[in-house]
């Protein structure tokens, strides 16, 4: 039997802590889904679309390796789109106690709606103080966002930030 998990996020943009977590969670499962996700409580910098796009290109530079699908998920539950493509686990990258108690009580409902189970993986500590909104800050102001991003992303960021 096939082991697939489902990495969410709104990925705006795609972080050197997210492509931690993609890679070493490709590396624990036979197949993993990158979903890039609406949160509606969240204002976008970047259009899904060009999220999709630069996930894609930031895996692929990383070399990551194993089987990794990027997926774009807007409508219903993201426990269904588990069950739509047979995932049993969610994987969620962990910064701090914040993240923890956050994602907590989303891990048991949706245990409870649909059996997934979510597994925690600490985001390695050279990581742990970048967010995407942040990025997103750093980039608004002018600032560099290398450090933070893969290449692809703060090229994308630089062109678009340009005035």
């Amino acid at each position: 039997m096939q082991r697939i998990a489902v990495v969410p996020g709104s990925f705006d943009p795609v972080t050197l802590g997210h492509l931690d977590v993609i890679g070493r969670a490709a590396g624990l499962y036979d197949e993993v889904h990158v979903v890039v996700v609406h949160n509606p409580d969240k204002s976008a910098l970047l259009p899904i679309a060009q999220r999709v796009s630069l996930i894609e290109r930031s895996i692929a530079d990383a070399g990551i390796e194993g089987r990794v699908v990027v997926a774009s998920w807007s409508m219903g539950l993201l426990v269904d789109y588990c069950t739509d493509v047979g995932a049993s686990v969610l994987i969620k990258g962990i910064r701090s106690q914040v993240d923890v108690a956050y994602e907590t009580p989303m891990a048991i409902v949706n245990r409870h709606l649909a059996g997934i189970e979510t597994v925690f993986i600490l985001t390695d500590p050279a990581n742990a103080h970048v967010s995407s909104s942040l990025v997103r800050q750093v980039a608004a102001l002018g600032g560099d966002v290398a450090p933070y991003v893969p290449r692809v992303v703060s090229d994308f960021l630089q062109a678009a930030m340009t005035p």
